[in-house]
């Protein structure tokens, strides 16, 4: 077999995995492998293999599992990519067909309890892990503490800015509540053992397996270009430099695999590429080939459809599931020659290619600006190169600028150490540990960290982690910040969270955040002695001035559109945040400026997340109208419609287009959807079927009734009378709060679930000619506009 390196006896699958061989796509075990099957078979222990890209750990996972299946346990698969969860659930039919279940735990309202209880297997993310992990004690979540075996798919990912402490607590949570295996696999990483420190495997299940077990010898260098002033055509100059080195391997009948920074630049990259290839004459395509021809007709993209039929293809997040399919089968059946991706690709699916190149090592992130791509996304993409059975030798090229060469020539000669990512966010993990009771007092705070990666680290890398022996002091600084600040309350020993540690855990909000929207609720409650009626500005603002935007950027020609949106509010804000503003203020009525909309969807997306947090906290610590505003917000930065019209979101089956569609035939609220009735609304543009659908949840929502019983016309100055006014919910009951003002000024207030309240009212004959008394309904939860209700007493 060409390029392979397992000349050695192979281990047989049914001679050590009888019962579950059918469960591999192959009869034997490689060289790789069966070294490391004892520690998976014969012993308890925790296993950490470290493993050069494509050399066959996934089956080491499955091993694993197979393991825990047969002694009657649950394994955990924990995936780097939400879209591996879901190839996992597809690959692994091969369990189910044992009789074995799988189940993909995905979102909280996707979520089927039982379906995950019975699992054998479970498939997360690390964030869905975490939030699991979090959510332990909940009927929904118990599952999670049944688990036997956890399997870390990339354990490396450790070293990832966002994403690295994430899976560091969560694992340290885990084993805290319930202990399982850890199995964790890692592509080559020069400190494996500090990993294995960190899960306790003892050095007789700690593997690192060099580059001489890569199925195919790989060479690794690095290719400079010329840079100009103009990005545009310096991707271009890349990209020639790309083709260059890709274009001898293709004349071979070799494929090329070349990664780029954005899905835009995938697309753009394969159109420029069919017609430099045909420049340059390399024999590429397959428009000859009938079946191929029909076979792509099925593509939904159009730009793919004829990109494929040159050989050239692109495969990017954007692409539906089975445009993707395509593409993936095409590229290893050798159908195309030459595929464009972004990094995702490289975490995921297996697709090796003869030769790889890195086109763009920096990219444009909507929240930073300009980054360099991660050093675990270059590493994991080289790795690609290389096709077992096919090739004696891979080649991987980064090309860059003259300046970053040394940088990558280092990274490619010593690989690069998994570090710790826990300390930039040490207080919100901690917090997060207090929250959820496994940190009850000081002791157990010197507990925790010692469970963590950043414990290890900081002992073997003192000099990188400015520790030298005072992690402890670092950790008590940092809970005495949570204490100062409000999160955490200490008697004695005992640790204990607030409402505000509660929220900002439950929300995964950084900690300055946190304090940020408990402040913006203190003043719409009053706390401060001056309650503050809050706008939708000062929504708008808490949220894009959050800590979680603290990066965003705003590139000069974003500016003229920002100032367009904006005129001259804000200006006091820096130019990332108020991007941000522009973005969420022009989202409310769909009007985003062409120049800002390749950021818009992330902001959007990481706005909507803070604005639901924003929202808890005015609930909980401000009032319900400030709740219920944010809730108006939030629904139309999602939805795109004006404020009169946002309350029609909140009715099922009613998304932008139709609430736009009804509000222009005067149907603004659910009160008016009511009332038209299932032929009004189909006289208004909606299907019968729909029609129906959406009456019935307009009936469903809160309908209110204002009775003021023997209220007066008048007074007279200086007489008094009590009276009240009850408000009647005649809909399905929903939590609401309710207030009585008199001439702007809040009297009387209650916030529970509505059904019937009645609310004392005073009328006092004072100095004014007259009082305007104001019953007020402001739902929380809702993105209803507050419903009112007045009565006006003269004094004579």
């Amino acid at each position: 077999m060409p390029g392979s390196v397992d000349h050695e006896p192979q281990v047989a699958i049914d001679e050590v995995l009888p019962e579950f061989a059918d469960a591999f796509p192959f009869e034997s075990f490689n060289r790789m492998q069966s070294e490391a099957l004892p520690a998976l078979l014969e012993r308890e222990d925790n296993v950490v293999v470290s493993a050069p890209t494509a050399s066959g750990k996934t089956a080491l996972a499955e091993v694993a599992i197979c393991r825990a299946l047969d002694a009657g346990g649950t394994a955990l698969f924990l995936a780097p990519l939400r879209a591996l969860t879901n190839e996992k659930e597809s690959e692994w039919e091969r369990f189910e067909d044992l009789g074995y279940s799988v189940y993909v735990v995905t979102g909280e309202r996707d979520l089927n309890p039982r379906r995950a209880e019975r699992a054998d297997i479970l498939v997360m993310t690390p964030e869905k892990a975490d939030s699991a992990t979090r959510k332990h004690d909940s009927p929904r979540y118990g599952f999670v503490t049944d688990v036997d075996c956890c399997i870390i798919d990339e354990v490396h990912l450790l070293d990832s800015d966002r994403r690295g402490s994430v899976l560091e607590v969560t694992i340290s949570r885990l084993r805290r509540l319930c202990d399982p295996r850890i199995v964790a696999l890692s592509a080559t990483m020069p400190n494996v053992d500090d990993v294995a420190e960190w899960l306790d495997a003892p050095a007789e299940t700690t593997f690192a397996f060099g580059e001489k077990y890569r199925p195919v010898p790989l060479e690794a260098g690095v290719k400079t270009y010329t840079h100009g002033e103009n990005a545009f055509a310096d991707k271009y100059r890349r990209l020639y430099r790309a083709l260059d080195l890709v274009e001898p391997h293709l004349r071979e009948d070799g494929q090329g695999l070349v990664f780029v920074s954005s899905r835009q630049d995938t697309v753009q990259a394969a159109k420029k590429t069919r017609d430099e290839l045909a420049e340059r004459d390399v024999p590429m395509g397959a428009r000859g080939d009938y079946d191929f021809h029909q076979e792509a007709e099925q593509l939904q993209n159009e730009t793919l459809r004829k990109s494929v039929l040159d050989g050239v293809g692109f495969h990017h997040a954007g692409l539906s599931k089975d445009d993707k399919t395509l593409v993936e089968r095409w590229f290893r059946e050798g159908t195309l020659g030459l595929l464009f991706s972004t990094s995702t690709l490289a975490w995921g699916v297996n697709l090796p290619a003869r030769c790889v190149v890195i086109r763009d090592t920096k990219l444009h992130d909507p929240l930073e600006g300009e980054v360099d791509m991660s050093p675990l996304d270059v590493l994991q993409m080289l790795g690609r190169a290389g096709r077992p059975g096919y090739d004696d030798q891979g080649y991987a090229w980064v090309v860059c600028d003259h300046s970053d060469a040394d940088k990558y020539r280092q990274l490619l000669r010593d690989g690069k150490e998994i570090e710790s990512r826990l300390a930039t966010d040490l207080g919100a993990h901690l917090n997060a540990e207090i929250v959820l009771g496994t940190v009850q007092d000081i002791d157990d705070v010197l507990d925790w960290i010692e469970t963590t990666f950043y414990a290890v680290r900081a002992r073997s890398a003192p000099d990188r982690y400015d520790s030298d022996g005072q992690l402890r002091d670092r950790v008590s600084d940092t809970l005495e910040s949570l204490v100062d600040r409000g999160f955490v309350e200490r008697d004695g020993l005992s640790l204990s969270p607030t409402r505000l540690g509660r929220l900002a855990s439950k929300f995964y909000l950084r900690l300055d955040t946190a304090r940020e929207f408990a402040d913006l609720a203190r003043r719409a409650e009053g706390g401060d002695g001056t309650a503050t009626e809050l706008t939708t500005d000062d929504v708008l603002r808490a949220v894009a001035t959050a800590a979680e935007f603290d990066s965003a950027s705003a590139r000069k020609d974003e500016r003229d559109a920002v100032r367009a949106v904006l005129g001259d509010r804000e200006r006091d804000l820096d130019p990332g945040p108020r991007k941000v503003l522009a973005i969420l203020d022009s989202s409310m009525d769909s009007a985003t400026p062409a120049e800002l909309r390749s950021d818009a969807w992330v902001i959007r997306q990481n706005a909507l997340r803070l604005l639901a947090a924003l929202r808890a906290f005015l609930d909980h610590l401000g009032t319900a109208a400030a709740a219920n505003l944010a809730a108006r917000v939030e629904a139309r930065i999602e939805h795109g419609v004006s404020a009169d019209a946002v309350g029609l979101t909140a009715l099922d089956g009613v998304g932008s287009g139709r609430a736009s569609r009804l509000a222009t035939k005067g149907l603004a609220s659910p009160a008016d959807v009511r009332e038209a009735g299932v032929s009004g609304l189909v006289d208004a543009g909606l299907a019968e079927g729909v029609a129906k659908q959406v009456h019935a949840s307009a009936k469903s929502m809160p309908n209110l009734r204002f009775d003021w019983g023997e209220f007066p016309d008048a007074i007279v100055s200086g007489g008094n009378e009590m009276c009240e006014v009850t408000v009647t919910n005649a809909g399905d009951g929903a939590r609401a709060g309710v207030r009585v003002t008199v001439n702007g000024h809040e009297m009387t207030a209650t916030d529970g679930y509505l059904g019937t309240t009645t609310l004392p009212v005073g009328v006092f004959g004072g100095d004014a000619e007259a009082l305007t008394y104001t019953a007020e309904v402001h739902f929380p939860d809702l993105p209803l506009t507050p419903v009112s209700d007045s009565r006006t007493v003269r004094i004579e």
